[in-house]
């Protein structure tokens, strides 16, 4: 049976104070943990006996606990239990979008707040195969619960690292390509193979200060062109649209 202390602990990882302070985050479902696991070693997995039974190696890398069902849904963070709860170690590393986006392409995420829409974007990254994500210090955290649940495992794959976006993007020799109701039709425009794709705030778009490093204004157009719309795409698919499109320039013709 799982204990207080333990049960307190996992409950505390909701909140971003408590995962800096533990530097932990909590992953929950066969499909999310399985992936991670690939890559991460987790630092204590619960389970259901039917998950622990079929995943014994991973029960034996950590500390871990079989409980029943019904002990799952009072310490799970989602309404509805997914046979396993793991926590994993908040990873770090020193990346630099200079170094990415000189041969390859990455997302940067300037002021994203919903940890739906990130979660998705990183989904999206790992579609298109774009293994960095560059956000500022105010967008939403990857770790939140809901963030990470959303990304469906690709944080298994996709790095995610919080940067002063700015200051790091005006060191970048690579091309800044960001999307805005005032820039170019994007489907006209030509699109290298590496660089940086910036996706700007659900109401606000692009920062004045990430605005003004942008040097390729891109604008995904309604259709038809002239055609009564609703005022802008959700970021995450806007993100996917772009993405998408960024490849199909590459693929073999």
């Amino acid at each position: 049976m799982i204990s207080k202390k333990r049960l307190k602990q996992i409950h505390s990882l909701e909140k971003k104070k408590y995962r800096n302070e533990e530097q932990l985050f909590v992953a929950e479902g066969h499909k999310l943990v399985g992936e991670l696991c690939a890559t991460m070693r987790p630092q204590y997995v619960v389970a259901t006996e039917e998950w622990a039974c079929s995943h014994a190696d991973v029960m034996a890398r950590c500390e871990s606990e079989v409980v029943t069902p019904d002990e799952l849904t009072r310490i799970s963070l989602l309404r509805t239990p997914q046979q396993v709860l793991a926590l994993f170690a908040i990873p770090h590393d020193n990346t630099n979008i200079a170094d990415v986006a000189s041969t390859q392409l990455c997302i940067a995420l300037d002021g994203v707040q919903d940890p739906g829409n990130i979660g998705t974007i990183v989904r999206v990254a790992d579609w298109f195969g774009i293994r960095h994500i560059f956000c500022s210090h105010d967008t939403v955290d990857i770790y939140n619960p809901k963030a990470t649940q959303a990304t469906m495992g690709a944080l298994a794959r996709v790095k995610v690292h919080y940067i002063d976006l700015p200051e790091q993007l005006a060191q970048a020799e690579a091309p800044v390509y960001g999307t805005h109701l005032d820039g170019e039709n994007f489907y006209a425009k030509s699109l290298t193979q590496h660089g940086v794709i910036v996706m700007g705030n659900e109401g606000k778009g692009i920062s004045p200060g990430v605005e003004a490093l942008v040097g390729e204004k891109l604008y995904i157009p309604p259709y038809p062109a002239d055609a009564s719309t609703v005022e802008s795409l959700n970021v995450a698919i806007a993100t996917a649209i772009v993405c998408g499109e960024f490849r199909r320039r590459s693929s073999p013709k």
